[in-house]
């Protein structure tokens, strides 16, 4: 793909992301599920309202500037309320998510293209991203998640710049990634995932290049038993496929800045990566410890903690759309922040009509993308088992294409944002799983990029259907992202399981 189409594609993704969360974000007169909480926070600011918040408070900060700006222009005044503790209009406190929102497709995009330097890849990424029902609804209401997301991702984002550069350029790269993941941290706790993905990859980086140093020591195993030599057969056809799948894209072989890992040594992730992230999530608490002296920082930190561990497990008895992590990843339990159900009194017949703001993922990219992610951890360990089938002995590698670098950042950062859930014990929600799908639409996105590049033109065919299946999902179940009018039959379609309900 030309520079030029790449611009004029991702500018329709980011046109696409900005109707979509702009378009009549005012038209639920009152506060959406958590907007209970995070717009009342926001707008205790601006009234000196002191108050405890069992997060930290960098949205509501954002969300409080928010208000305070819309509160001043002279447009999206029509509706009011004082829901918030104040006389205030909903597109006052939701409009500076809907253009925050607008840029993740963007990040996405950025990130993509500098794992890989592919314009096709970063375009079918920002596309993907911006074809996701539970970043949309996410990014219309007074709601903290997205930042979260967006904080993390830049992180990333710039950690990529940063080894893309040398020198004074990589250090300035490296602060504001520190800078990033410390505001995504002092969004949501769980921010602190991106970083922890961040550290993995480092880590693997450094084992990797410690293995190359020592390629010819071979470690003998014992002889494959029967089910290894039946697998064997599997498996090596299926890694050849994958060969012949990536014969034409790997004809030139590119660079990926995750390649220079190695060049960042301890001291630059303990500064950067450790300390400037912690100052600044200090720093973010100076504003509210001093509208709030009822608890100092380490105080607050400890009353949040207790929050936490006294919320109850994952049972509906707690709340009705609390879900185990297992079940995030497979979208069993979406979550209805908004349901009313009127009569339309039109002849012959009065017929009801739902309104239901679902944060529901897009379905077909939710599944694909944990496809993807299995797909590029199967691969991952290929590159291990096969030549232990064909040589009966384990032979260190000596060396990794940019596909498996790509695959192990995926990889690892999906596991990274998902995996500390296992530990946790409270009621969670499915919002919680946004910072590891978006890993997800990256690697689906990595895959049908490679598609359009085999040779074979069943495999391209099959990047195409890929793509139109999760355009094509994002347009049906849209009426429950933006919360349109539905039929009973409209509605019961749409919910393709008892659990979406």
């Amino acid at each position: 793909m030309s520079k030029k189409w790449f611009q004029i594609g991702i500018t329709g993704v980011f046109l696409l992301s900005l109707a979509l969360r702009f378009w009549e974000i005012d038209r639920f007169n009152t506060l959406v599920f958590d907007e209970v909480y995070f717009a009342k926070f926001g707008n205790n600011y601006l009234i000196n309202k002191p108050f405890f918040n069992a997060h930290p408070p960098l949205s509501q900060y954002i969300i409080g500037i928010g208000i305070w700006i819309g509160n001043h222009l002279p447009f999206g005044q029509g509706t009011v309320n004082e829901l918030t503790g104040s006389m205030r209009s909903p597109w006052s406190y939701r409009w500076i998510n809907a253009f925050t929102g607008s840029f993740i497709p963007l990040v996405v995009a950025g990130i993509a293209y500098q794992l890989s330097h592919r314009h096709r890849f970063a375009l079918l990424a920002g596309l993907f991203t911006a074809c996701d029902g539970f970043f949309l609804v996410e990014s219309r209401y007074a709601l903290n998640n997205i930042y979260i997301v967006i904080f993390g991702l830049l992180g990333q984002l710039f950690l990529l710049l940063a080894l893309n550069n040398q020198n004074q350029q990589r250090f300035w790269w490296l602060i504001l990634a520190g800078i990033s993941f410390g505001a995504s941290v002092a969004t949501k706790w769980n921010g602190l995932w991106f970083l922890l993905g961040i550290y993995w990859i480092w880590i693997t980086a450094y084992i990797i290049r410690g293995v190359q140093s020592f390629p010819h020591i071979p470690i003998q195993l014992t002889s494959p038993g029967t089910v290894i030599r039946q697998t064997k057969i599997f498996l090596r056809q299926w890694y050849h496929q994958w060969l012949r799948i990536n014969q034409k894209s790997s004809a030139i072989r590119l660079q990926t800045p995750i390649q220079n890992f190695t060049q960042i040594n301890i001291l630059h992730m303990v500064f950067y990566l450790g300390i400037i992230p912690a100052i600044l999530y200090s720093i973010i608490w100076i504003p509210h410890l001093h509208l709030d002296k009822r608890y100092g920082f380490i105080e607050v930190h400890q009353k949040i903690l207790q929050f936490h561990l006294k919320l109850g497990g994952n049972s509906s008895d707690v709340h009705p759309y609390c879900a185990a992590w297992y079940k995030w990843p497979l979208m069993n339990r979406p979550i209805a922040y908004y349901y009313q159900a009127t009569e339309s009194v039109k002849e012959p017949l009065s017929k009801k009509v739902i309104y239901d703001v679902h944060a529901m993922g897009n379905p077909f990219l939710w599944w694909f993308g944990v496809a993807a992610i299995l797909f590029l951890a199967a691969m991952l360990l290929l590159k291990v088992v096969i030549p232990w089938l064909q040589q009966k002995h384990f032979v260190l590698p000596t060396n990794l294409t940019v596909e498996t670098w790509i695959a192990l950042y995926l990889v690892l950062n999906y596991a990274a944002n998902l995996l500390p859930w296992t530990k946790v014990t409270r009621c969670v929600f499915m919002y919680h799983y946004m910072s590891a799908v978006v890993f997800g639409f990256l690697a689906i996105a990595w895959l049908v990029d490679q598609c359009f590049s085999s040779y074979y033109r069943e495999i391209r065919v099959l990047g195409v259907t890929i793509t139109f299946i999760i355009v094509g999902g994002f347009i049906f179940w849209m009426p429950l992202y933006l919360g349109l009018p539905l039929s009973s039959e409209g509605y019961n379609i749409r919910m393709w399981f008892n659990t979406w309900i």
